[in-house]
């Protein structure tokens, strides 16, 4: 099982890879929505930690892509932009969980359990 984490904060990625590797948990991280696109190898039991707000290729329209592969991984959205905006987002995406920056590792192992 990998995380993929998605984000083109470079300090965020480098912060979620150190918090995952404290528990027990492989990681790659991409730049950006592209990159993860032409690079990533997903299984059913991996998981995408992805940035709604990312460049390029929005953080939305890849967990679209995601949702609609037939053994897609779990994803969990962050984002660290203004209510207005995320909530604009979540209407796009209604069921999607999304942990607001900045991140806690509580909130990111709560989200594993």
């Amino acid at each position: 099982m990998i995380v993929h984490i998605v984000e083109d904060d470079e300090a965020v990625a480098d912060a979620l890879a150190l918090a995952l590797e404290g528990m027990d948990r492989r990681s790659r991280i991409y730049p950006d929505g592209e990159a993860f696109l032409a690079g990533a190898r997903l299984s059913s039991e991996d998981w995408v930690i992805v940035d709604l707000g990312l460049p390029g290729v929005s953080g939305t329209e890849i967990v679209r892509q995601l949702l609609l592969m037939p053994n897609a991984p779990r994803v969990l959205a962050i984002s660290g932009t203004t209510q207005a905006t995320l909530t604009r987002y979540l209407r796009e995406l209604p069921d999607m969980k999304v942990l607001r920056k900045p991140l806690s590792i509580e909130a990111i192992s709560a989200a594993f359990a």
